[in-house]
Protein backbone atom coordinates (compact mmCIF):
# COMPACT_ATOMS: atom_id res chain seq x y z
CA UNK A 1 0.00 0.00 0.00
CA UNK A 2 3.13 2.58 0.99
CA UNK A 3 3.95 1.37 -2.50
CA UNK A 4 1.61 2.61 -3.95
CA UNK A 5 0.97 5.91 -2.54
CA UNK A 6 4.46 6.98 -2.94
CA UNK A 7 4.38 6.24 -6.50
CA UNK A 8 1.22 7.88 -6.57
CA UNK A 9 2.45 11.33 -4.79
CA UNK A 10 5.60 11.03 -7.10
CA UNK A 11 3.80 10.62 -10.50
CA UNK A 12 1.53 13.43 -9.32
CA UNK A 13 4.75 15.51 -8.91
CA UNK A 14 6.15 15.22 -11.68
CA UNK A 15 3.41 15.38 -14.06
CA UNK A 16 2.25 18.56 -12.06
CA UNK A 17 4.82 21.31 -12.62
CA UNK A 18 5.93 22.81 -8.74
CA UNK A 19 3.44 19.37 -7.58
CA UNK A 20 1.43 21.74 -5.32
CA UNK A 21 -1.07 23.19 -8.46
CA UNK A 22 -3.29 25.09 -5.99
CA UNK A 23 -4.99 28.74 -6.83
CA UNK A 24 -3.07 31.32 -4.66
CA UNK A 25 -5.35 33.60 -2.62
CA UNK A 26 -5.07 37.00 -3.82
CA UNK A 27 -3.78 38.32 -0.51
CA UNK A 28 -3.37 36.81 3.13
CA UNK A 29 -6.92 36.83 4.74
CA UNK A 30 -4.77 36.54 8.48
CA UNK A 31 -2.23 38.56 9.86
CA UNK A 32 -0.26 35.70 11.05
CA UNK A 33 3.41 35.13 9.19
CA UNK A 34 2.57 30.73 9.07
CA UNK A 35 -0.75 32.26 7.13
CA UNK A 36 1.49 34.72 5.02
CA UNK A 37 4.10 32.16 4.41
CA UNK A 38 1.67 29.34 2.89
CA UNK A 39 0.48 32.25 0.62
CA UNK A 40 4.07 33.13 -0.56
CA UNK A 41 4.58 29.12 -1.67
CA UNK A 42 0.45 29.11 -3.03
CA UNK A 43 1.43 32.16 -5.43
CA UNK A 44 5.20 30.88 -6.42
CA UNK A 45 3.60 27.15 -7.35
CA UNK A 46 1.08 28.51 -9.20
CA UNK A 47 3.41 30.47 -11.59
CA UNK A 48 5.74 27.54 -11.78
CA UNK A 49 2.79 25.43 -13.47
CA UNK A 50 1.83 28.30 -15.61
CA UNK A 51 5.42 28.61 -17.33
CA UNK A 52 6.37 24.65 -17.13
CA UNK A 53 5.20 22.14 -20.25
CA UNK A 54 8.40 19.76 -20.06
CA UNK A 55 10.91 18.40 -17.54
CA UNK A 56 13.49 15.54 -17.24
CA UNK A 57 15.62 14.72 -14.36
CA UNK A 58 17.62 12.58 -11.96
CA UNK A 59 15.90 11.35 -9.11
CA UNK A 60 17.11 9.26 -6.02
CA UNK A 61 14.95 6.98 -3.87
CA UNK A 62 16.31 6.46 -0.09
CA UNK A 63 13.96 3.48 1.38
CA UNK A 64 13.92 2.97 4.73
CA UNK A 65 12.45 0.72 7.52
CA UNK A 66 13.34 -0.76 11.74
CA UNK A 67 13.03 -3.83 9.32
CA UNK A 68 15.85 -2.92 7.32
CA UNK A 69 19.43 -3.63 8.02
CA UNK A 70 20.37 -0.22 5.94
CA UNK A 71 18.46 1.99 3.48
CA UNK A 72 17.61 0.87 0.65
CA UNK A 73 19.22 3.93 -2.63
CA UNK A 74 17.48 3.56 -5.81
CA UNK A 75 19.09 5.51 -8.91
CA UNK A 76 16.97 6.78 -11.90
CA UNK A 77 16.37 9.16 -14.50
CA UNK A 78 12.82 11.01 -15.36
CA UNK A 79 10.71 13.19 -17.89
CA UNK A 80 7.38 13.89 -17.76
CA UNK A 81 4.98 16.80 -19.87
CA UNK A 82 2.15 18.39 -18.63
CA UNK A 83 0.08 15.93 -20.95
CA UNK A 84 -0.21 13.46 -18.51
CA UNK A 85 3.34 11.28 -19.70
CA UNK A 86 5.57 9.78 -17.32
CA UNK A 87 8.77 7.89 -17.60
CA UNK A 88 10.84 6.44 -14.96
CA UNK A 89 13.85 4.11 -15.48
CA UNK A 90 16.01 3.07 -12.14
CA UNK A 91 19.03 2.38 -13.18
CA UNK A 92 21.73 -0.73 -12.12
CA UNK A 93 22.14 -2.36 -9.97
CA UNK A 94 18.25 -2.07 -9.69
CA UNK A 95 17.35 -1.70 -13.15
CA UNK A 96 12.95 -1.35 -13.60
CA UNK A 97 11.25 1.06 -15.98
CA UNK A 98 7.81 2.65 -15.04
CA UNK A 99 5.57 4.25 -17.62
CA UNK A 100 2.39 6.00 -16.77
CA UNK A 101 -0.52 6.51 -19.15
CA UNK A 102 -2.17 8.77 -17.61
CA UNK A 103 -4.52 6.01 -15.68
CA UNK A 104 -2.37 3.01 -15.15
CA UNK A 105 1.17 2.71 -14.14
CA UNK A 106 3.48 -0.18 -16.11
CA UNK A 107 6.23 -1.92 -14.47
CA UNK A 108 8.91 -4.11 -16.29
CA UNK A 109 11.40 -5.68 -14.63
CA UNK A 110 14.74 -6.40 -16.01
CA UNK A 111 14.00 -9.50 -17.03
CA UNK A 112 10.99 -8.33 -19.24
CA UNK A 113 8.19 -9.31 -16.93
CA UNK A 114 5.42 -6.35 -16.60
CA UNK A 115 3.38 -5.45 -13.96
CA UNK A 116 0.06 -2.93 -14.21
CA UNK A 117 -1.47 -0.85 -11.24
CA UNK A 118 -4.30 0.90 -12.16
CA UNK A 119 -3.40 4.18 -10.13
CA UNK A 120 -5.43 6.48 -12.35
CA UNK A 121 -7.93 7.30 -9.38
CA UNK A 122 -5.20 7.43 -6.22
CA UNK A 123 -3.24 9.91 -9.12
CA UNK A 124 -5.86 12.01 -9.44
CA UNK A 125 -6.75 12.20 -6.04
CA UNK A 126 -3.41 13.26 -5.60
CA UNK A 127 -4.16 16.08 -8.24
CA UNK A 128 -7.44 17.15 -6.74
CA UNK A 129 -5.52 18.04 -3.40
CA UNK A 130 -3.83 20.45 -4.53
CA UNK A 131 -5.82 22.21 -8.17
CA UNK A 132 -9.03 23.42 -8.18
CA UNK A 133 -10.64 26.53 -7.10
CA UNK A 134 -11.30 26.08 -3.54
CA UNK A 135 -8.00 23.35 -3.06
CA UNK A 136 -6.22 25.49 -0.57
CA UNK A 137 -9.59 25.37 1.55
CA UNK A 138 -9.76 21.43 0.78
CA UNK A 139 -5.82 21.11 1.37
CA UNK A 140 -6.23 22.49 4.97
CA UNK A 141 -9.96 20.21 5.47
CA UNK A 142 -7.46 16.83 4.47
CA UNK A 143 -4.05 17.65 6.52
CA UNK A 144 -2.67 19.95 8.98
CA UNK A 145 0.05 22.22 7.30
CA UNK A 146 3.47 23.31 8.76
CA UNK A 147 5.77 25.75 6.62
CA UNK A 148 8.96 26.35 6.80
CA UNK A 149 12.26 27.80 5.02
CA UNK A 150 15.67 28.31 5.09
CA UNK A 151 18.28 29.91 2.74
CA UNK A 152 17.71 27.18 0.08
CA UNK A 153 14.19 26.08 0.43
CA UNK A 154 10.29 26.28 1.42
CA UNK A 155 9.40 23.04 3.11
CA UNK A 156 5.82 22.10 3.54
CA UNK A 157 4.49 19.19 6.15
CA UNK A 158 1.10 17.52 5.70
CA UNK A 159 -0.22 15.31 8.46
CA UNK A 160 -3.66 13.89 8.00
CA UNK A 161 -6.63 14.99 9.99
CA UNK A 162 -8.87 11.57 9.31
CA UNK A 163 -8.36 8.34 10.63
CA UNK A 164 -8.85 6.88 7.21
CA UNK A 165 -5.62 8.68 5.49
CA UNK A 166 -3.60 8.44 9.21
CA UNK A 167 -3.84 4.79 8.78
CA UNK A 168 -2.12 4.45 5.73
CA UNK A 169 0.19 7.74 6.14
CA UNK A 170 2.13 9.29 8.73
CA UNK A 171 3.20 12.41 6.82
CA UNK A 172 3.96 13.83 3.70
CA UNK A 173 6.96 16.44 3.47
CA UNK A 174 7.82 18.43 0.72
CA UNK A 175 10.81 21.15 -0.34
CA UNK A 176 10.33 24.00 -3.27
CA UNK A 177 13.38 25.53 -4.48
CA UNK A 178 13.35 29.17 -3.24
CA UNK A 179 14.03 30.46 -6.51
CA UNK A 180 11.38 28.48 -9.04
CA UNK A 181 9.35 27.28 -6.58
CA UNK A 182 10.34 23.60 -8.02
CA UNK A 183 10.24 20.32 -6.14
CA UNK A 184 13.66 19.17 -4.82
CA UNK A 185 12.60 16.22 -2.53
CA UNK A 186 9.46 14.70 -1.73
CA UNK A 187 8.97 12.33 1.61
CA UNK A 188 6.35 10.19 2.38
CA UNK A 189 6.38 8.11 5.68
CA UNK A 190 3.82 5.28 5.89
CA UNK A 191 2.24 3.97 9.20
CA UNK A 192 3.73 0.97 8.86
CA UNK A 193 6.95 2.63 9.14
CA UNK A 194 8.60 2.90 5.95
CA UNK A 195 9.83 6.01 5.03
CA UNK A 196 10.63 6.64 0.98
CA UNK A 197 12.72 9.90 0.26
CA UNK A 198 12.45 11.17 -3.44
CA UNK A 199 15.55 13.51 -4.36
CA UNK A 200 14.88 14.87 -7.53
CA UNK A 201 17.11 16.82 -9.58
CA UNK A 202 16.07 19.17 -12.73
CA UNK A 203 18.54 18.58 -15.83
CA UNK A 204 16.06 20.38 -18.43
CA UNK A 205 13.14 22.05 -18.64
CA UNK A 206 10.61 23.07 -21.49
CA UNK A 207 12.61 21.35 -23.85
CA UNK A 208 12.10 19.22 -26.68
CA UNK A 209 11.82 15.71 -25.76
CA UNK A 210 12.96 13.03 -28.30
CA UNK A 211 10.03 11.40 -29.98
CA UNK A 212 10.69 7.91 -28.65
CA UNK A 213 10.80 9.56 -24.93
CA UNK A 214 7.40 8.28 -24.05
CA UNK A 215 7.86 5.16 -26.18
CA UNK A 216 5.76 1.82 -25.10
CA UNK A 217 3.40 3.81 -23.24
CA UNK A 218 -0.22 2.44 -23.81
CA UNK A 219 -2.85 4.79 -24.44
CA UNK A 220 -6.72 4.41 -24.31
Amino acid sequence: MLLRRSLSWIIALAISPGVLMAQAPASPTSATQADAQLSRIWAGVQQAQARLTTACGTMTETRTSSLMVKPLVLHGKFCATRTNQFMLEYLAPNPMHLQWNGDSLIITAANGKTQVLHLGKDVRKVQSSFSGKNSLDSLKQNFTITTSENSRDYEMKLVPRTQHMRHRLNELIVTLNKQNFLPRTLQVDGSNGVQSLFTLHLTSVNSQLPADTFEGIQTK
